[in-house]
């Protein structure tokens, strides 16, 4: 089978396209002109330049594909034009999915987050907390220029541009399922592991303990999981998915300090013992999108969307995903150690850095 793969040069979408060239699917990828490859580089996949903005060249790409995994999403916290963040993860999605159907593939595997989930304060979310207190449909009359955070077409829980704009791809996507495409969306929590090029916010906690600038934690928690379940719970969708259902693509919860004390038992590093009030924390984001953000016009240290994410756990069940697709679950402890030692294999965690083995 041949498959089209969108965000094969970031981190999930890497993943997944190396592990399916490596299962000898054929496997071509969509990459912007001048993006780094380095997450496919020295393997047999085929790059096909193209933007997701540019609706022609992902109808070129789409051309003799069986199937459309698509990955590609702006993931981050932060950026100068927040209308930027809605045209790759909305618009985009909408034009990925629209060539799908157009060249009549068999089946879409949409990349969606657990993010676009109302989780429940206390308890495990799952894939019924759909939670639209927006009480409007957000795949509806959407345009890139309008305010972005005006919160009139998106549930008032969701916090930040990111989550807004993947609420409403994946409001995208089951519309379109149900006028007959066969997509299914899939949900990841927080994945760790190799390839994490960017890094993703996951990522960054893991290299910020590397490189000793994590002085405290919150808190708070998250659902951890091996990338490679991900990119398993991403192929297992496209050979058992159903058409328009969503699966929960995680593992374990952790509160963050859990996290921090595996990564002492991996690396030898000392985890914070501090624990930073969310207030005090909160007033530092602030002063730094004031400084950063808005004065100096540049990303701030302090993520202050992820920072509101982060104030309750976000804690889930994968008992659909295990139970109808057969997603794997693998110790979270074997993905962190293989994201410690990517970070320094290749030069994230600084030069003077070395695991010390337990």
């Amino acid at each position: 089978m041949k498959v089209l793969v969108t965000g094969a040069t970031g981190f999930i979408g890497g993943n997944l396209a190396r592990e399916l060239w490596r299962q000898g699917y054929q496997v071509r990828a969509l990459v912007r002109p001048g993006a780094n490859t380095l997450t496919i580089k020295d393997t047999g996949i085929e790059t096909v330049a193209g933007d997701l903005l540019e609706p022609d060249s992902v109808r070129r790409a789409m051309e003799g594909c069986q199937a459309l995994f698509h990955c590609a999403a702006a993931y981050t916290f932060w950026a100068k034009d927040p209308g930027s963040i809605y045209r790759v993860n909305v618009e985009g999605t909408a034009t990925a999915l629209a060539a799908a159907r157009q060249a009549g593939v068999d089946k879409v595997v949409y990349t969606s987050t657990v993010g676009t989930l109302r989780l429940p304060r206390q308890g495990l979310g799952s894939e019924d907390d759909a939670g639209d207190d927006a009480g409007d449909d957000a795949a509806t009359g959407f345009a890139g220029g309008r305010d972005a955070d005006s919160g009139n077409d998106t549930p008032r829980h969701l916090v930040g541009h990111y989550k807004k704009s993947k609420y409403r791809a994946e409001r995208v996507a089951l519309e379109m399922a149900a006028q007959g495409l066969p997509v299914v969306v899939v949900n990841p929590t927080a994945p760790v592991g190799p390839w994490d090029v960017k890094p993703t916010p996951t990522g960054r906690i893991v290299l910020d303990f590397l490189r000793g600038r994590l002085p405290a934690y919150l808190d708070t928690g998250m659902n951890l999981v091996d990338v490679a379940d991900v990119v398993a719970g991403q192929i297992l969708a496209l050979e058992r998915g159903e058409p328009g259902q969503r699966y929960l693509l995680g593992h374990r919860n952790l509160t963050l300090k859990e996290v921090l004390a595996l990564l002492q038992e991996i690396t030898g590093r000392a985890a914070p013992r501090w624990q930073t009030p969310f207030w005090l924390a909160l007033a530092a984001g602030y002063l730094d999108q004031f400084v950063e953000g808005q004065l100096l016009r540049r990303e701030p240290r302090i993520p202050l969307e992820g920072l509101k994410v982060a104030q309750y756990p976000m804690y889930v069940t994968s008992r659909k995903a295990v139970e109808q697709l057969g997603l794997p679950q693998s110790p979270v402890e074997a993905a962190l150690e293989r994201a410690v030692q990517w970070f320094v294999d290749y030069g994230y965690a600084g030069r003077n850095y070395s695991t010390r083995r337990n």
